[in-house]
């Protein structure tokens, strides 16, 4: 009986170490979606438009933060959404170069998860609106390495991001597209 039980305990072995990993998953906190009621509609509307031009969140490290942790959402939501499963593959892809480009203008770590990034720069946004609290300190964790002030300061300047410009643009159209082709069906 051992005999037939290690090869067989050996062949789930390395099935089990054959399996992908899972995808990565996020939350936004329930304050990301206030008055919506869809947060995937609401962070490609909020985004698209907060991304359109430097301008618009120049000075303004609360809204950066906000729009910042809701790419950050999209970029670990689009690829596993079902309902976003009719559009264009090479979304992810874009995601993924403009997860980059953000990451590395806020100083945030490239391998950390997105849930810490997001939770800090939520936190850090309420602590900004609210006035009270310490934003730095919603930003002092491994996700944020340069350390909270750094970061406010970046958010407070956010350089052009024209892959996260990009991406929103395109996150934008697939749902667009995506409401296009269920309206054909009915």
């Amino acid at each position: 009986m051992i005999r037939t039980a290690l090869p067989l305990a050996a062949l789930l072995a390395l099935g089990a170490c054959a399996l992908p990993p899972p995808p990565e998953s996020a939350s936004l906190p329930a304050d990301a979606v206030i008055g919506a009621g869809d947060p995937l509609r609401s962070a490609i509307a909020n985004t698209s438009v907060a991304f359109s031009s430097q301008a618009l969140l120049a000075g303004r490290p609360a809204e950066a933060a906000r729009a910042v942790a809701q790419m950050e959402w999209l970029a670990v939501e689009m690829p596993t959404n079902p309902r976003l499963t009719s559009v264009s593959p090479s979304i992810i892809g874009q995601m993924a170069a403009a997860r980059a480009e953000w990451r590395a203008a806020l100083g945030i770590a490239p391998d950390v998860p997105a849930q810490p990034v997001i939770n800090g720069l939520y936190a850090a946004a309420r602590a900004l609106s609210a006035q009270q609290g310490d934003p730095a300190a919603a930003l002092s964790t491994s996700a944020f390495p340069q350390g909270g002030q750094a970061t406010l300061l970046r958010l407070a300047a956010l350089p052009s991001l024209p892959l996260t410009n990009s991406a929103a643009v395109t996150a934008t159209d697939a749902i667009r597209q995506r409401d296009s082709q269920s309206n054909r069906r009915l």
